[in-house]
């Protein structure tokens, strides 16, 4: 039999073109990858503003979980136990070693009560100033952090080795009659002593040294983005006040963080632009700005 036809308005007889066919049946939808959000120029009363409140609203949440004493010494007791079978149980021995050395450690007590607050500002606005493009997905990531750490304070209460009951560790800053720790000395009433897993002390140092390390242009920066969360890690060590798996716990909640960031702006931090181009107003948007991302550097 002949080709198969469909009828026209004319009523004339019409074959139907193969290639259009062919060419619809070849031609599957494409999914193209979403391009990552454009950002906004971040407004520096608005990040003052956010930053404090967060702050706030952070301390207050953690110090209102209740102190769960008995659980939180039984947790300890159980981590403990956990990294001897690991065979990584160490913290007790570094604790000690490090307190025979006054001026160490009496500069690791201070180290721990300054600098968590002063490099993770310190890096806020350095991005704000040199990167705004990329301030809005690295905040987002340390802000994500630590709420989700905040549900670890709830979940899973914890005391730090210093307060264990049959052990041995020191209190550094109870010995060395220093300032070092806001859950130590006369200022123990103004934080949650049993809020040690996750360590935020590692959270924000490691993001403080991925952010300079992934956008730091000099090698002795670089270098400093390494070190700042290693030496981290070996002071809150040194002090007793978390475990080494507190510090996996803190690694693990900024993990989670930079995949909230991912999701939100489809890109990593560092892969975003660096800059952010403001156009003039739009009249055909009624006046409003327009913010398109610079070129990559």
């Amino acid at each position: 039999m002949g080709e198969a036809t469909v009828k026209t308005l004319e009523g004339r007889a019409a074959t139907p073109s193969p290639i259009v066919e062919d060419e619809a049946a070849e031609s599957p939808v494409r999914s193209r990858p979403r391009p990552p959000r454009t950002p906004a120029r971040p407004s520096i009363w608005f990040e003052v503003m956010l930053i404090a409140v967060s702050y706030w609203t952070y301390s207050l949440i953690r110090n209102a979980v209740p102190e769960q004493k008995s659980q939180a010494m039984r947790n300890a007791d159980w981590i403990w136990q956990l990294e001897q079978t690991l065979g990584i149980a160490v913290e007790e021995s570094v604790n000690h070693a490090v307190n025979s050395v006054t001026w160490l450690i009496v500069s690791m007590n201070y180290y721990y009560a300054t600098l968590h607050f002063v490099v993770t500002i310190g890096v806020l606005v350095w991005l704000y100033r040199v990167h705004p493009g990329r301030y809005g997905a690295a905040r987002l990531v340390l802000f994500a952090t630590t709420g989700v750490a905040l549900v670890g304070y709830y979940l899973y209460p914890l005391a730090p080795p210093r307060l264990m009951n049959g052990q041995n560790f020191i209190d550094t800053v109870l010995v060395h009659d220093t300032w070092g720790s806001m859950a130590s000395g006369n200022l123990k009433n103004m934080s949650n002593q049993y809020a040690a897993m996750p360590s935020m002390h590692i959270g924000w140092s490691v993001w403080s040294g991925v952010i300079i390390f992934a956008l730091a242009t000099a090698p002795w920066a670089k270098i400093l983005g390494v070190l700042y969360p290693t030496m981290t890690l070996v002071v809150i060590v040194a002090t007793a006040n978390h475990f080494w798996l507190d510090a996996v716990g803190g690694v693990l909640c900024l993990m989670f963080g930079f995949a909230v960031s991912y999701a939100w702006y489809r890109a990593l931090p560092h892969r975003l632009p660096q800059q952010v181009v403001e156009l003039p107003r739009d009249p055909g948007a009624g006046g409003v700005r327009r913010f398109l991302p610079a070129a990559r550097t």
